[in-house]
């Protein structure tokens, strides 16, 4: 590993009447780098999907473009899987910010093809501009799968287990947010910029706002979170967060402190965890719908005969639904169900489906079709950040990344990249947008199916870590 990635080592630890003083501030300063930075990390993330219309005048079929939507999830699911273990292993305060410069970086370069081969004049060009995007944005999820795995090091490390759902709902927001103002840089980041980059050519002024100047207020904010994170309470001289609070899980031992080695985490602690399996193929599915709906927003509404603004106000809308239904889910999942996941996620699904059917059967209606929106954002998000819970939950802190890793794997490999993406866009084109949202119903009946199966496995797993068993 190298030395500029590897894990600070631990200063003595302090003493005295200041600890609580300087763990309280510690916590709210590493708790706002994460989540400002993994906000940003979404602002640099699907944009893709919000160029897919305006790349529709130069003839790319819907097809094409679900492939090079797709590049983003498949290297993301892979990234996010090896990135896990690499940053179970590396300094969080380091490993954040460098992936989301690179990914900024990446996702900047994504005018140079559409703009070099000028499509609009050239068509024949476009195979090789859609090659070249793919890689790129192969790149941009890439670097994008360094932002969770660190993330989820310092909530766990900073946040004991029987407040992690509710603080890591309210961090889970961060992505939400993110998410949300793509739709309003892109749009109002073309009308700002556009004439600065591309002088008269109108067409092309939907790349400053949707790759550029995103790009930009990433590597800012990278210098931001920088600035805020550190890497375990260990590494600035205060105790574990189990002896801060006293609250040590019933598995708790002094060995969830160290840093594993690679073979350790992936066959000790991942691979033959089965509880893992089953969440990952519930995820699989929940990512289905998230990204199904999402990703095909802004094409669907503008062949609806919106405009691109609108489209990305319901992109906003979206995502931003998303940040009280999770805070409510997250609640609920603590507080209600004492730390059980399987059952607050089976309930926030049944909804989800109620609003698809809104959006399937009224999608030409603008007012309709943001009601299903917001609808989805808000119950979709709660069981995306619940697995995410679990797979804390059931690891030991040294092996979270990884963890997570799996389970995002999983939602982002198949459920994004193969079925939302991919499959839905040819689905889209051969038979139409009412078979898409046959998939997606049965993506969320097949993922409360997947969940069911935890249910009794996570009973006994929470009252044995409560110490009831």
């Amino acid at each position: 590993m190298s030395r500029f990635l590897a894990p600070p080592p631990f200063k003595p630890e302090m003493t005295g009447p200041g600890v609580d003083a300087k763990y309280k501030k510690m916590r709210m300063q590493v708790f706002t780098g994460a989540f400002i930075g993994y906000a940003a990390f979404y602002i640099v993330r699907k944009n893709f999907s919000m160029a897919i219309p305006m790349l529709d005048q130069f003839g790319i079929d819907k097809g094409d473009l679900g492939t090079v939507l797709a590049m983003n999830a498949i290297a993301y699911a892979l990234s996010k899987f090896l990135m896990g273990s690499v940053s179970d292993r590396s300094n969080a305060r380091r490993f954040l910010p460098l992936g989301l410069v690179l990914a900024a970086i990446s996702m900047a370069f994504m005018v140079w093809p559409i703009q070099a081969f000028d499509l609009a004049a050239h068509p024949e060009y476009k195979i090789w501009a859609l090659i070249i995007l793919g890689a790129l944005n192969f790149l941009v999820g890439w670097f994008n799968g360094m932002g969770w795995p660190p993330c989820g090091r310092v909530m766990t490390h900073w946040f004991s287990q029987n407040e992690r759902g509710t603080w890591m709902s309210i961090w889970n927001c961060a992505h939400n947010v993110g998410g949300a103002l793509v739709g309003p840089m892109a749009a109002y980041g073309a009308v700002w910029f556009g004439s600065w980059f591309y002088g008269s050519h109108e067409n092309l002024y939907f790349l400053a706002g949707t790759f550029l100047f995103p790009a930009a207020v990433a590597i800012l904010i990278a210098i931001v979170a920088y600035c805020l994170l550190r890497d375990t309470p260990q590494s600035v001289g205060l105790p574990s967060i189990e002896k801060w609070r006293n609250d040590y899980p019933k598995n708790y031992s002094e060995k969830s402190e160290e840093v594993l080695s690679t073979r350790e985490i992936f066959f000790k602690y991942v691979f033959r965890n089965k509880f893992l399996w089953f969440i990952a193929c519930a995820n699989a599915f929940i990512y289905m719908v998230r990204y199904g709906a999402l990703d095909w927003a802004p094409t669907l509404l503008t062949s609806a005969g919106l405009d691109i603004k609108e489209a990305g106000w319901a992109y906003f809308a979206y995502e931003f639904a998303a940040i009280p239904g999770t805070l409510v889910c997250g609640w609920l999942s603590d507080k209600v169900f004492k730390g059980r996941r399987a059952l607050p996620t089976i309930i926030f699904m049944i909804p989800v489906i109620g609003f698809l059917l809104l959006y399937a059967f009224f999608y030409e209606n603008m007012t309709l079709a943001l009601i299903s929106l917001i609808g989805i954002g808000f119950f979709i998000y709660g069981p995306v950040m619940l697995i995410g819970v679990q797979a804390l939950d059931l690891a030991p802190k040294n092996a979270a990344g990884t963890a997570a890793g799996l389970t995002g794997f999983f939602g982002y490999f198949f459920g994004t990249a193969l079925l939302a993406n991919m499959l839905v866009g040819y689905v889209a084109d051969a038979a139409g947008w009412g078979w898409t949202f046959v998939l997606l119903i049965g993506a969320c009946v097949l993922s409360m199916l997947f969940m069911a199966m935890t249910y009794k496995e996570e009973q006994y797993l929470v009252e044995r870590n409560n110490g009831k068993k």
